[in-house]
Parts: structure tokens; sequence; C-alpha cells
């Protein structure tokens, strides 16, 4: 199973979320403020990272940030607070999901499981069948080329550190150039059934994608928008 680092100052939590972890066969190394989590999180990178928001020394979204310079590691945010723009901001910063305390057990376990099985981490290998070897077969779209086997972008043969959940959305959108996909279809695409994100979120993840291309290619437009519709990738 997965090597899980938790990050939150609160003992009951660590508690009562590495005991569920550790059931489900979970390997859990827990940190209980942002500094030493971080420096954890760098010197030996889990399978995946779950970080509170409010911690002491640093907060979580500066963990992930600082984390973000250098690791696509799958991040689940937890935070106590209800506000809109903590999700919205999670989410700008490269999150792959994100939970509001309280929180049941079985649903973070859910989410765990959902973040791990997209990044290739957790559940058998999908049957070989046609769609499921075009969906793991290396794709050359103009200057994009995107290898899922290996979780590799390149933009004009630069290297683009993409999440998880942005390679999946990339991965959805270059597959059929000139096609529109909405956001629904999207969320498909990067998204277990059981897990459930809104247009923002979407939003949010093509936000940070095109800054990490513009970051190698000042001049990348090949992900359009369509207003109310939804997204399409441009061939170049």
């Amino acid at each position: 199973m997965a090597k899980i680092t938790l990050v939150d100052d609160d003992e009951n939590i660590v508690t009562s979320v590495s005991l569920a972890l550790e059931s489900h066969g979970h390997t859990v190394k827990a940190y209980y403020d942002g500094a030493t989590g971080l420096a954890a999180l760098e010197s030996e990178p889990p399978d995946l990272a779950i970080l509170d928001v409010k911690m002491p020394r640093m907060d979580g979204m500066e963990v992930l940030r600082r984390l973000r310079r250098t690791s696509d590691m799958p991040v689940i945010i937890l935070t106590s607070k209800d506000e809109e723009i903590d999700e919205i901001l999670g989410f700008n910063l490269g999150a792959d999901d994100y939970m509001h305390k309280p929180f049941s057990q079985r649903l973070l376990i859910e989410r765990v499981k959902a973040v791990l099985r997209r990044a290739g981490i957790e559940g058998e290998e999908p049957p070989a069948t046609a769609a499921g070897a075009e969906g793991s077969r290396a794709i050359k779209r103009g200057k994009l080329t995107l290898d899922p086997a290996r979780h590799d972008c390149l933009w004009e043969g630069k290297a683009v550190k993409l999440t998880v959940t942005e390679f999946l959305l990339l991965q959805s959108l270059a597959q059929r150039p000139g096609f529109v996909k909405s956001r629904d279809n999207l969320m498909d695409a990067a998204y277990d059934d059981q897990v459930y994100v809104d247009d923002r979120t979407i939003d949010s993840h093509i936000k940070r994608m095109r800054k990490k291309f513009r970051d190698v290619d000042p001049e990348f437009d090949a992900i359009e928008t369509l207003y109310g519709v939804g997204y399409r990738y441009r061939e170049t």
C-alpha cells in the first residue's frame, strides 16, 4: 500500500486519521507543524501528503506552495475553515483534493483511495482493452508530448511538471484536439465518481496548468476557453 505523510497540529486528528489509514494497510508518518512537515516531505517524499491548513510555524497553504516548486506528489488539504476562498486557493496552489473538518474517516479513506488510484499508486491494473491501451500510450500533439506511463509532459522538449490531476485533464483535452470538452467531461476524466468537485475547481486547475506552460513558453496558448461551454486543446 501507500506511504502517506500527515501534517496536522491536532493530536486527536493525527491519531484517528493515522489509525484509519493504517487499518487499510498504509504506512503513515505524522508531523505536527508545517516547517517540520515540509522538511520531511522534501527529504523523504511519500506517495501522498495530507496537509492541514492552520498550523504553527508554517501553514498548510505555504507548505503546499513550496512543495509545488519541486514536487508533483498528490496532496489532500484539510481545513476547519468553511470559506470558499480557501478551497479555491488550495486548488490554485496545486492541491489534488480538499476536505472540510469535521469529516468522516470513511469519506477520507475513499478520497485517499481515489487520489492514489488516479496517481497509479493503488488499485489493480485495468484490463488491456483498446480504450485502456489508448489511455496509456504516449501522445504527441504539435509541441506537446505526454507519456502517461512515465507521467512525463514535455513542451518543445522542455519538461513541464504537472500534478496527477493536471496531467489527467491535459491528457483528456489532447486526445482529441479541436474538440470541446465541457467541465463535466473533464471532471469525469480527472476524478472518480465518489469525488464531487465544482466548475471552479476545473477552472483553477486549468489556470495553474497554463501558468506552468507559460513558464517554459510565454506564448503558450494551446488550451482554449470557450466561455459557457468548456475547454479545448488547439494543436500548434
